[in-house]
């Protein structure tokens, strides 16, 4: 779809980039010639994918472990990247989501995806932003949203409310910063399905044996199937490229036109049984639970 050098000279950090659909917009990017960090909490899981990406496509994987809901780490880290030379581009990635009926969520609950999805993604554009108004440096920023940010969607409200909240971000920093030649755009992904993801959006049920995913989103999708990830990395490549400047402010939804459709991601879910939810909270925390293992590795 593009020239394999669309990206050739440019740098930009993908946070979440080792893993899920941030993998494979990093993987894109490299292929056609961009220098790119990524960033995540688990630093074994950055090298492996740093390492892959490397050896299928050549070109340059740095990585760096983050936790970005450390306005301070990321102060530092930002801040070392730009010694090195100012980055062009930021893809805001990382992200943590769960499904709970709001009444069993806890103030914690809430705030371990607030302090990503919005906290955390404010705090790293904030950073990159700044450098680049000081410098002169015209930048893309490209935040992965969700098409709940129209719709609300039952069973994520942190979530649906913390990408909102981007949401608004994009359009108000593209108008504040575009003077300086700072575009904001957005990508609200349908579903495209990962491991780490799907295992807290998706889980079994119950007396369920298949994973619920396939059915409820064929029915729901009006192209009838899920999203292929060269689709959504075609579309980060696009928005990082030169040759799109007076598109900013926006929020693309690449969904096969689901969120038209009506009735929010989730709201399936609406008729589960409480015996449906206690399943779907023993599957989470065993999720939860071998991520931790990981990160300690």
């Amino acid at each position: 779809m593009f020239d394999k050098n669309v990206l050739k000279g440019k740098r930009i950090l993908v946070t979440g980039g080792g893993s899920g659909l941030g993998k494979e917009m990093t993987r894109h990017f490299v292929k056609h010639g961009a220098e790119v960090y990524i960033c995540g909490r688990r630093e074994n899981v950055l090298k492996d994918a740093a390492d892959e990406i490397m050896s299928e496509h050549g070109g340059k994987v740095n990585y760096f472990p983050l936790d970005i809901r450390d306005a301070m780490s990321i102060e530092e880290n930002i801040e070392n990247v730009f010694n090195e030379g100012p980055l062009d581009g930021l893809v805001n990635n990382a992200a943590g989501n769960f499904i709970s009926r709001t009444k069993d969520l806890s103030p914690n609950g809430f705030n371990a995806i607030a302090s990503i999805v919005f906290h955390g993604t404010f705090y790293i554009t904030n950073a990159v932003g700044k450098r680049w108004l000081e410098l002169g440096h015209k930048g893309s920023i490209v935040s992965i949203l969700a098409t709940w940010v129209w719709t609300g969607s039952p069973f994520v409200v942190p979530s649906a409310m913390s990408k909102s909240g981007i949401n608004a971000m994009t359009k108000s920093l593209a108008v504040e910063w575009g003077p300086h030649g700072i575009r904001l755009n957005s990508i609200a992904p349908g579903p495209f399905p990962t491991e780490g993801a799907w295992a807290r959006l998706m889980p079994q049920t119950g007396d369920k044996k298949s994973d619920i995913s396939e059915d409820a989103e064929r029915s729901n999708v009006p192209l009838g199937r899920v999203g292929k990830m060269d689709e959504l990395g075609n579309l980060a490549t696009f928005l990082m490229a030169d040759g799109c400047e007076y598109l900013t402010g926006q929020t693309i939804a690449i969904d096969g036109a689901q969120y038209i459709t009506g009735g929010g991601t989730f709201s399936m879910m609406s008729s589960f049984k409480d015996e449906d939810w206690e399943a779907i909270k023993s599957t989470i925390k065993g999720s939860n639970e071998k991520d931790k293992k990981q990160r300690t590795v």
